[in-house]
């Protein structure tokens, strides 16, 4: 059965994005057909992550207005088979509404397994967009207190449409955690979440986007491995999480 994910963040540079296309990637080289939407107008970077910023020339809009089917706007990765990128516009048009976007994505879900959001981050109209036909959602935030109280704020706004909310804390530093006295699991019970995985901080996440290449392709530990084990385990399978 297919499955729309929102992917969201109580606010920006929580490596969102990073994610997106981290896990779409490894959800593609597991074999399913995985479509990534970048729903974050105006601020679009999933494309870049993806190295598909030459070939992406539609975008959702072109879609959901009527000028170009879902299967000319979509565009496949040269690299990975299976993966496909539909980009956002720089301007979001007034005329769009929750409806039309829900029958973008049922027609999506007729054709790719797995179809992920790259939600805006916070609570805007965009955000209102990217949620309204997803299946679940994930709500990526880093230990700062600032993020996980953006989190929460996320989840209870979430908690209104969706059933299946799931925690990502990325960005993580060991070290750090140590000296701030933080952990995961206070993590966890700030943002009220069931935890899907722990990403540590890894030079390579930015290294692969400044070069337009996925991350799976680039690296197979760190955070390659943490994003792979969160697909796994959005597929149902049991992963254990990543030591830090």
């Amino acid at each position: 059965m297919s499955t729309v994910i929102a992917v969201t963040s109580g606010k920006g540079g929580t490596g969102k994005t990073s994610l997106v296309g981290a896990v779409s990637s490894c959800l593609a080289a597991l074999g399913y057909s995985t479509l990534c939407i970048d729903m974050d107008v105006g601020l679009r970077n999933l494309d870049l992550s993806l190295g598909l910023a030459d070939r992406a020339l539609m975008d959702f809009t072109d879609v959901l207005q009527g000028r170009c089917s879902l299967e000319r706007a979509v565009v496949e990765h040269p690299e990975i088979s299976g993966l496909f990128l539909l980009t956002a516009p720089v301007t979001l048009p007034e005329q769009l509404s929750p409806e039309l976007v829900k029958e973008m994505l049922d027609q999506a879900k007729s054709r790719f397994d797995y179809i992920l959001l790259d939600a805006p981050a916070g609570l805007g109209a965009g955000f209102q967009l990217a949620v309204c036909g997803c299946d679940r959602a994930i709500v990526v935030s880093t230990t700062d207190a600032s993020a996980l109280r953006d989190a929460q704020r996320t989840v209870s706004e979430l908690a209104r449409q969706v059933d299946q909310i799931h925690l990502v804390v990325n960005r993580v530093q060991p070290k750090l955690l140590k000296k701030m006295r933080v952990n995961i699991d206070s993590a966890m019970d700030a943002a009220g979440l069931p935890l899907l995985g722990v990403v540590p901080e890894d030079e390579q996440v930015m290294v692969c986007a400044n070069q337009g290449r996925p991350l799976a392709l680039c690296s197979g530990r760190g955070a390659a491995a943490a994003y792979r084990n969160i697909s796994l385990r959005l597929t149902g399978r049991k992963v254990p999480l990543l030591k830090l």
